[in-house]
């Protein structure tokens, strides 16, 4: 496929033309970014599996009834999606307690939380992505209380169908950000699930070690970022017959660093 016009182009990924009207190829990049792009680096075949991953997972959440705007893998390292308006809220899913959350409100990492949490950020980089309240999105527009009500609906779906997903293969679910987009039909809109799902923007910790199996190991650098994403990638199933003699695995680094 002839590559077609870019669009845009974002931290992890850029976007394209897509063949058709309507659709966009995403293409997936190694660049590694973190506390608002102050950080910034590479992780060598990120964006390869980042894309499997991200397929496989919108792939079984769509066997379930979710609505998303995956299309298709084309390639390693693009995948053909359908084009929406992306509703400017990024909606965090916390089930234990790390990162920014930690920091706002003292409470010890790895604490579980006693309900499942939904927070919202207004997407904007140039302002590092402000934590808002559901206030602020209707006050300015942003999405309106049914789409809300909506987002909050699958984000909760979303969030019970992958933490058994990832509880089967010995991964804890601690958080993840997911995105929305509208597709119209004259005058009226529909929700889907959009952008990524992937280590890049969920926090998955092995369930008996607590290791780290995500991109807080280049917040942190703690190292073994690829072999981290390898581990998902294998656990999930998606890495062929005979890749473990190509690339490291997590215990491999593990004994390299003395671990």
């Amino acid at each position: 496929m002839s590559r077609r016009r870019q669009i845009y182009e974002g931290k992890a990924k850029i976007l394209y033309e897509g063949p058709e009207p309507g659709t966009i190829i995403q293409y997936f990049k190694d660049d590694a970014t973190a506390f608002n792009n102050q950080k910034k680096g590479t992780i060598s075949g990120k964006g390869v599996l980042n894309n499997r991953i991200s397929e496989h997972i919108f792939t079984r959440l769509g066997h379930i009834g979710v609505p998303h705007h995956f299309i298709r893998r084309l390639n390693m390292r693009e995948q053909l999606v359908r084009q929406v308006e992306i509703v400017p809220i990024e909606v965090v899913v916390r089930n234990v307690a790390a990162g920014s959350l930690t920091k706002r409100l003292g409470v010890e990492e790895g604490t579980p939380l006693p309900r499942t949490l939904i927070e919202y950020c207004y997407k904007d980089d140039a302002l590092g992505d402000p934590l808002i309240a559901e206030e602020h999105i209707a006050c300015f527009g942003w999405a309106s209380q049914d789409e809300m009500n909506e987002i909050a609906d699958m984000a909760i779906r979303v969030n019970d169908f992958m933490s058994g997903l990832f509880s089967g293969i010995n991964i804890r679910l601690i958080d993840f950000k997911l995105e929305f987009g509208r597709i119209w039909d004259g005058d009226y809109s529909r929700l889907l699930l959009a952008d990524e799902i992937s280590p890049d923007g969920c926090r998955l910790w092995d369930m008996e070690s607590d290791e780290k199996l995500d991109k807080d190991r280049f917040r942190r650098d703690l190292g073994g970022e690829v072999e981290a994403y390898q581990e998902v990638a294998r656990r999930l199933g998606l890495l062929p017959e005979g890749a473990a003699n190509e690339v490291l695995d997590l215990e491999e680094h593990r004994k390299n660093r003395g671990k």
